[in-house]
């Protein structure tokens, strides 16, 4: 059986992997010239299995209240007249009812825990481990707001539940996890440090993987716009691209799998599949450390700012904000010199801010956070989307879990995988 995967960003890699593991025939298709060009290209690096509770939570109105008008807002909603972005903005409000929190939150953590054990027998199985900046040292969730702080402190047992260690810091556990803190230390009230999680690259894994793959018989057809999927009798007949070179093509195969984050939504609705999927940009810019000493060894969350901040090799990424702004991929000088700012006052002299590589990307989210896993409508068709600001986090665990639905098996996870009628 042959499988087309649409998409070669971290979640398409990552599906290609687990699909030629479990003995399928792969092609993988993309626009750009390599993998993890795009929503995977400059991310937040983060492996954050700690932070399993989305963007749609119980505080999350009051905080964009809060922020309206302000242009580092971590938070921003910007309605245009389309309907869709409308009717994922009121979802997101119903998705923010504490009980629906509680659900995506659970089905969160079972695929992020889930994710982080497939993740690390990946890259020990193919051969990466040294190929992305790959950081082992944990997540250190920084509160600059003492009742923030003391109020986040009930996430060690909540999330415990779920197998998520947790530790609460007062500053001084904070310098002591991360030494580079000291220079902020006077305005910490405290943090909540994550061991098990990781940090790295995205994109240069998948670049690495994708190289991996290239060699077990998995061919990438790059510089590939996908122009429509090809249906008929509820079954996908193929997908027509268009190269380079301007020329047209159809690719053939027995299943398809629609691993292609935002733009997912608009290639199926002709084919009567509604994925509640919308847009959300983040930023982020790549510096390169010029004092090891004020730089972070472990990876940092600011809690009060959203913004995380990871180390990869001689380079910081520092990444943050949600804005619900429809396609678009400007950046807002507003939103980087926020970051620059952030960096200036919470590590000061860690980076040149002057060679500071900008950058935007959209994820993919669904109104509940929650990622969409499973059989599209079409009975050769197959889902792995959604993945939202957790893509780089749930990629290997969705992907897994995917390959082994499409064996015919169950997985053994708590997670509302998608089933449609046959």
């Amino acid at each position: 059986m042959h499988v087309l995967v649409l998409g070669a960003g971290v979640t398409g890699v990552t599906t290609a992997w687990y699909l030629r593991r479990a003995g399928f025939g792969v092609s993988v298709v993309d626009r750009r010239e390599a993998a993890g060009q795009e929503t995977s290209f400059a991310n937040g690096g983060q492996i954050s299995v700690s932070h399993p509770e989305p963007w749609a939570n119980p505080s999350a109105p009051l905080v964009a209240l809060r922020w309206i008008g302000r242009p580092g807002a971590p938070l921003r909603f910007r309605l245009r007249a389309d309907p869709a972005q409308w009717a994922w903005a009121l979802n997101f409000l119903l998705e923010c009812l504490p009980a629906r929190s509680r659900r995506n939150t659970a089905a969160i953590a079972a695929l992020a825990v889930h994710s982080l054990a497939e993740l690390r027998r990946l890259r020990d199985a193919a051969g990466i481990a040294d190929a992305y900046d790959a950081r082992a040292r944990g997540i250190l969730h920084l509160f600059f707001d003492k009742l923030a702080y003391e109020r986040a402190k009930a996430r060690v047992m909540d999330l415990g539940r779920h197998g998520i260690e947790l530790r609460a810091c007062d500053p001084e556990g904070c310098v002591a996890v991360e030494p580079a803190l000291a220079y902020a230390h006077s305005r910490l009230a405290g943090g909540l440090y994550a061991p098990d999680d990781e940090s790295g690259d995205a994109m240069r894994f998948c670049r690495a993987l994708s190289n991996v793959l290239a060699g077990d018989g998995v061919r990438f057809h790059y510089d590939a716009a996908i122009e429509q999927i090809i249906a008929a009798n509820r079954r996908i007949d193929g997908v027509e691209i268009v190269r380079a070179d301007g020329n047209r093509e159809t690719l053939q195969a027995d299943a398809y799998v629609v691993c292609l984050g935002s733009h997912g939504r608009r290639l199926l609705r002709p084919l009567g599949e509604s994925l509640p999927i919308f847009p959300l940009k983040g930023y982020s810019i790549t510096a390169p450390v010029v004092d090891p000493v004020r730089a972070p060894q472990v990876s940092l969350t600011d809690e009060s700012r959203r913004i995380v901040c990871s180390r990869l090799g001689e380079r910081l990424r520092i990444a943050g904000t949600a804005e619900l702004n429809d396609y678009d991929l400007a950046i807002d000088p507003a939103r980087i010199a926020a970051m620059l700012e952030w960096a200036a006052t919470r590590l000061p002299g860690a980076i040149d801010p002057q060679r500071a590589e900008p950058w935007a990307g959209l994820r993919p989210a669904t109104p509940g956070g929650v990622p969409i896993v499973g059989r599209g409508r079409h009975e050769n068709l197959w889902l792995n989307t959604g993945h939202g600001p957790l893509g780089w986090t749930l990629s290997c665990g969705s992907a897994a879990a995917l390959a082994t639905l499409m064996k015919g098996e169950k997985p053994a996870l708590a997670f509302p995988f998608r089933r449609t009628p046959r």
